[in-house]
């Protein structure tokens, strides 16, 4: 059997990905289906027309304009480079469609450029894939009731510090926060508004931090706050302007103000620990504060 004479323009075609060919001024001279599909535009719309056009809208991921002297093409039309990048594009219907882009030049015998193949695929799918991805990164490491580091996230920062403690000597505290009574608030108004507290004490507590502190939620009512950087009378003080914070924000609730205390234990990292015993030490800390009358600090 004879082979079958095929056109390159026939099997162009067949891809599904988008081809187009310039030339050195930068006007289409090929358009294919895969082209059309990806971005709306059919090839009597695109041939005869300069490649980075309004058009087409060309732009980076966070929205912003790709310029003509900027784009792929045009850099690899000048100096006969290949380029791959991923970028955004208008689709004929208004949207921006995401795509994985590679310019490669177009060589005459002399090895000068006389034009530029573009091959472009959409890229949708493997961005959405990215985002999933980041989503459950943050539903892993991320208390979704406060938006602060879960338990893991906060076991992560502990083991961290202690790592630069052991290698670089940067001493860190620890604070080990329990809201007081806070089943006989959930008994008394419902655990609704046990959440709603545990939301208002993390904001309080994020607003007495250092911007490089650190604030997660422990579990349950428990919180751990850690603090580079730090001494024993910038560790009392950073635990006072929490607790007063704490005490002073309020909830109403159906006409009722609702405030809350918490009690605090507090340490400084001891590079011979674990990460367990000094997270037991500031624990045990705590609840002598508890023991003590609750809304009280106990630093060791």
């Amino acid at each position: 059997m004879e082979p079958t004479s095929v056109s390159h323009e026939l099997l162009l075609d067949h891809l599904q990905d988008g081809v187009c060919f310039v030339d050195q001024e930068n006007i289409i001279t090929y358009w294919n289906k895969g082209a059309e599909r990806i971005t709306g535009f059919l090839r009597e719309d695109m041939i005869g027309r300069e490649c980075e056009t309004d058009l087409l809208g060309h732009g980076d991921r966070e929205g912003n304009p790709v310029f003509e002297a900027q784009s792929p093409v045009m850099r690899c039309l000048g100096d006969g480079s290949t380029f791959e990048e991923e970028v955004f594009i208008q689709h004929a219907e208004g949207h921006r469609v995401p795509v994985f882009s590679r310019v490669s030049p177009i060589l005459n015998s002399r090895d000068e450029v006389i034009g530029a193949l573009e091959v472009f695929s959409d890229n949708t799918s493997r961005l959405q894939a990215l985002s999933r991805i980041e989503e459950l990164e943050q539903l892993a490491l991320l208390c979704p009731l406060t938006g602060m580091g879960n338990r893991r996230y906060t076991q992560m920062a502990l083991d961290n510090a202690f790592q630069e403690l052991r290698r670089y000597g940067w001493g860190f505290g620890v604070l080990f926060i329990d809201i007081d009574h806070f089943k006989q608030v959930n008994d008394t108004y419902g655990h609704g508004v046990g959440d709603e507290i545990l939301i208002m004490v993390a904001s309080a507590l994020r607003s007495g931090l250092r911007s490089f502190d650190f604030v997660g939620r422990w579990g349950g009512e428990e919180f751990i706050v850690l603090l580079p950087n730090i001494t024993d009378d910038v560790l009392k003080r950073v635990a006072e302007r929490c607790q007063v914070l704490v005490r002073d924000a309020t909830y109403q609730h159906e006409g009722k103000t609702i405030q809350v205390t918490v009690s605090m234990g507090g340490v400084l990292a001891d590079p011979e620990e674990t990460v367990e015993q000094c997270v037991d030490r500031a624990d045990r800390l705590m609840y002598e504060s508890k023991a003590a009358g609750r809304d009280r600090i106990t630093l060791g």
